[in-house]
């Protein structure tokens, strides 16, 4: 035993590279990954890599797997015998047995934590298509690899032809654009849906744009004792069309136009998709399109619009999709153009005689009308239905208000307010100014305010406006609750617009530490004692 403990510290400590144990192990598929990301002398992967044939990452990684755990497993079992040894509590006839099929089944926690864990990193074409049979048997082993897939909706390796992530109507190599076809014909393959049909497998759909969704999923894989299956969305600049610096941009827009939206799916929350299922951290979950401000010159003045963003909002911005766009010059303008927004909720007979078209801007900064393809309405409506779906499992239904539920909403409003300004009389009496913020509140507000709520403990939330640093945080988690005011500062516009959990995140991730929570009216919301124990430092 004294043995084995020697040679497990050797290999913790210093091992056959001299740095000691490697932190995680890749299985990569040959592609941008590897082609691009491995060039000599620049190697960004500092642990054991390897890759064999383009499909065959997943497989390889299983083999991998079970070797690795063996060698881990036999690290831990030479722990677990040296501690029954020295509490003098090994018994030949109940553990030599036992040991002898010892497995990484068997690990608690703690050592399975201590596991660094075997990764498969491969593009769409290694594995939505040429290697998906070979990812389909890994994610249905049960074995809890940790799958990356680097999703840039074409074979980007061999020259950008298309693929099934792509999305119909996109122009590429296979694909062409003309009279006989107009690009891609086929509606997106959603491997997010795919791995969550195995009931194995965690499942996360995310961006570089939305690092904390995306940071907080690898955490939950990582530390889920399944599969995991995480799908980024991965700009390829060439074949997409967008500059070297639009990588983050595009990812955003992205998912803003419900191109690319975010979720995640752990089989360990539940048993029904609403209690599995989550699409927290899209913008405006409620809506069928968030909303974007437009903002131009009209007459030398500055104006702006409020407009719903569309798929074809977003694809106007990348080369790949620019065929199906046509300029409208103003004098062209007639009554029987629609907004794309307003025409895809029309009936088939209703469309008869319409043109639909996306705003835009022209070098002037003034507004111009682009007229779209019927491609590019068959995207629209692919990305609005499959935004639909979404909802539907995870129980996002449309925002509705009950008579009493918008009583509520303004009392909790009024008291909002009230406390806010309070805390800026506060703040104006301490540094020996006169605190005049507190000074038009009304009498309906003052009644509003010593009314007390129907829960004792609800303290409403409030925001230290001035003080904020426009970092956008809270902005990203939820745009219905949160917004800027005329000087780019942030304030609560509707505290009721998302769960309580919203406001917490918004807490922990503001740069300027002004957001503070309050308390919850109602304790209905899931792990509602969690959030109101992370919430308790910022109500100070």
């Amino acid at each position: 035993m004294l043995a084995k403990l020697k040679k497990l510290l050797w290999q913790y400590s210093n091992g056959t590279t001299g740095r000691g144990r490697s932190s995680m192990g890749i299985l990569n598929s040959t592609g941008c990954s590897s082609v691009w990301g491995s060039t000599y002398p620049f190697n960004p992967y500092p642990f054991p890599w390897a890759n064999h044939l383009f499909q065959d990452s997943a497989s390889m990684a299983m083999g991998v797997f079970e070797g690795h755990m063996a060698k881990m497993a036999e690290g831990f079992k030479a722990i677990r015998i040296t501690e029954l040894e020295l509490a003098n509590k090994y018994r030949a006839d109940e553990h030599d047995d036992f040991f002898t099929h010892f497995n990484w089944k068997q690990f608690n926690d703690e050592e399975f934590h201590l596991c660094p864990p075997v990764t498969v990193v491969g593009g769409d074409g290694a594995l939505y298509d040429i290697g998906f049979q070979n990812l389909s048997r890994a994610m249905m082993s049960g074995k809890p690899l940790k799958i990356v897939v680097l999703d840039t909706q074409v074979y980007s390796n061999t020259g950008g032809q298309a693929c099934t992530s792509g999305f119909f109507g996109q122009v590429s190599d296979m694909a062409p654009f003309g009279k006989a076809r107009p690009g891609k014909q086929e509606v997106r393959k959603e491997i997010g849906l795919i791995g969550m049909a195995h009931r194995t497998t965690y499942v996360m759909q995310s961006t570089i744009a939305y690092p904390h969704h995306m940071i907080e999923g690898f955490i939950e894989g990582l530390n889920s004792r399944r599969p995991a299956l995480f799908n980024c969305y991965t700009s390829c600049q060439p074949e997409h069309g967008i500059g070297d610096d639009m990588g983050h941009q595009q990812a955003k827009l992205a998912v803003e136009s419900r191109a690319y939206p975010l979720f995640r799916y752990d089989p360990d929350q539940g048993k029904t998709p609403q209690e599995c299922f989550t699409l927290e951290g899209n913008p405006a979950k409620e809506e069928l399109w968030p909303s974007y401000k437009l903002q131009y010159l009209e007459g030398g003045q500055h104006k702006h619009m409020e407009l719903p963003l569309t798929f074809a909002d977003f694809a106007m911005t990348e080369s790949r999709f620019r065929k199906h766009f046509r300029l409208a010059p103003p004098d062209t303008w007639h009554d029987n153009m629609v907004a794309l927004a307003d025409y895809l909720d029309l009936s088939e007979q209703g469309r008869q005689g319409k043109y639909p078209f996306i705003w835009s801007l022209d070098s002037k900064q003034q507004l111009s009308r682009l007229l779209v393809s019927p491609s590019m309405i068959t995207s629209s409506e692919d990305r609005r239905d499959f935004w639909i779906m979404l909802k539907a499992l995870a129980g996002v239904e449309e925002k509705t208000e009950s008579p009493v539920e918008v009583e509520q909403r303004i009392r909790q409003d009024v008291v909002s307010k009230i406390a806010s300004r309070l805390m800026e009389m506060a703040r104006g009496e301490s540094s020996g100014e006169q605190g005049t913020a507190a000074l038009d509140i009304t009498k309906a507000e003052t009644e509003a305010a010593v009314t007390p709520p129907s829960d004792a403990d609800y303290l409403a939330p409030w925001l230290d406006t001035e003080d904020c640093t426009a970092c956008g945080e809270c902005i990203d988690i939820n745009p219905s609750m949160f917004a800027y005011n005329d000087e780019e500062k942030a304030y609560i516009q509707d505290p009721n617009a998302g769960p309580y959990s919203d406001l917490v995140k918004a807490a922990e991730r503001c740069t300027a530490q002004v957001i503070h929570p309050g308390l919850p009216r109602t304790r209905k919301e899931k792990d509602m004692e969690q959030w109101i124990k992370r919430a308790e430092k910022f109500n100070h």
